[in-house]
Parts: C-alpha cells; structure tokens; sequence
C-alpha cells in the first residue's frame, strides 16, 4: 500500500500524514522548520496565541497546512462550547481539538463534560476530536455523539511517560470505528512507533519535541517513528515464541 492510498480521514477530510504536530509549547520561528520536518498536515493552535497581532500564531503556519484551534483552559463543557465558538471565527477552520480539563495538578480530562460539548459542537457543524481518558464506554458515547476521532491520553499531559494506558488504548483501537489518535504522554519516537503498530490511526504530540534539544530534528525523528510503525502494523507483525527459540536458518543437511 502505497502512502497515496493509505489515507487517514477524519471528518471527511484526508490526510496522507499520520503525525500531528502541537505548537503549544515551542517559539513561533520554529513551527515553519517543525512543520517541515515532521511533514505534518494538521497542526494544534491554542486560543490564547493569537491574541496579539505581532505574535499571532497564525501568521507563523505555512499555507495549505490543516488548523486544529483547541480549546485549552476550558474546565466545563460550556466554556469549551465558547472557545470552539471563538476559535472558528479567529481560524476559519471547522475543526476542534476539544478538552475539557477542569483538574488543574494532574490535567486529566473530564469525560462526561466532554460528552456533553460533543454533542453541540457536532450538532453545529464542528469536526470534532475530543481529548480524553482511555474508556471504552466514554468512547462509544463519543461517536455517538458525533466525534470523528476520539484522542486518549497515553500518559498525562506533559510527562513524556510514554504508553501508561496501552492496554485501555488498545480496547479502543480494537472497538471504536472512528481514527483512534493518541494525544498526550508519548516522548520519544520509538514509543509512537509501538502505538502505532498496536493499530493506532495517529499521534499527536509536543512536549516531546519542545523540550528537546533540537526541535526540528526531533520533529523529524517522530515522524520516521510513525511512519515505521504504521508499515510494521500494515506488514503484519511476525510471531512471537513464548518458549524455547526457531531457528532462522534451516538446521538440516549439515555436515556431521
């Protein structure tokens, strides 16, 4: 399968990328080279930078590439709701990160109010992608409710833990019909690489590379990660033996 076909599509939309680039944390002069390198088709855009004309985020994406406005600070689904609202109009794009995160020590979302925004903004033409603790029943509700991704958390915000929650992510992607991303917690690139062989249709990340030491580098490792991984999981992984060893040379017709 060629990277033409294999497609991830959300919302109706397509994308031959499967890296999804944060800019949460990292200088405006370095998203054009982090976007370069990670050949990232959608990239993250928080509310609150766009808020001066000199330092206006918006001004730093390159062209033709996909804007995902987040709604980070909301702690209900009214709040978030509001921010969805605002960030349409500021970015002109239908497409919402959306987090409800009213725990302010350990940053984990709320499910229920998550639910909750869901299901207006999707009502209201939103492509929405809600942020979330990996929970299969939560989940479900989710694209009921109209989500057309949903994003577990693999370790909290921040951490770079890597996959705390594999097996609960494991469930959805097993179960759960819309793209399944992983948002938060990944912190290097082999640990996207194993989500992605685990099934997963994307990553999603940014500690990881602003706290490097060479952003656009990392951002070009993450993306050789997913892409590695994605092939791994199309290949079909090889067996694996519990007990005792095979040989990968045949042991017969030796000489005695």
């Amino acid at each position: 399968m060629s990277e033409e076909t294999d497609l991830l599509t959300i919302g109706g939309h397509t994308f031959t990328s499967r890296f999804i680039l944060g800019s949460g944390k990292y200088s405006y002069d370095l998203i054009d080279s982090a976007i370069n390198q990670a050949k990232a088709q959608i990239i993250t855009m928080a509310l609150r930078r766009t808020d001066s004309a000199e330092e206006n985020i918006l001004n730093y994406i390159p062209e033709g590439i996909t804007i995902l406005p987040n709604t980070s600070g909301s702690t209900n689904a009214q709040e978030a709701i509001r921010t969805a609202r605002l960030a349409r109009e500021l970015s002109g794009s239908n497409f919402i990160k959306l987090e409800v995160v009213p725990d302010k020590k350990y940053l984990m979302p709320d499910n229920n109010e998550t639910v909750k925004a869901t299901e207006v903004l999707a009502n209201e033409g939103f492509i929405v992608m809600p942020y979330i603790l990996p929970d299969l029943n939560v989940a479900r509700q989710l694209v009921d409710a109209g989500a057309a991704t949903v994003m577990p958390l693999a370790a909290p915000i921040g951490t770079n833990k890597g996959l705390a929650t594999k097996d609960l992510i494991q469930i959805l992607i097993d179960e759960i019909d819309v793209p399944v991303i992983i948002d938060a917690g990944i912190g290097r690139p082999s640990e996207a690489a194993e989500a992605m062989e685990m099934g997963a249709d994307a990553i999603m990340a940014n500690t990881s590379m602003a706290t490097a030491e060479n952003i656009p580098l990392m951002a070009e490792a993450f993306r050789l990660g997913v892409e590695a991984g994605r092939k791994a999981y199309l290949a079909g992984p090889g067996r694996i033996i519990e007990r005792g060893a095979v040989a990968s040379s045949p042991l017969t017709g030796l000489s005695k």
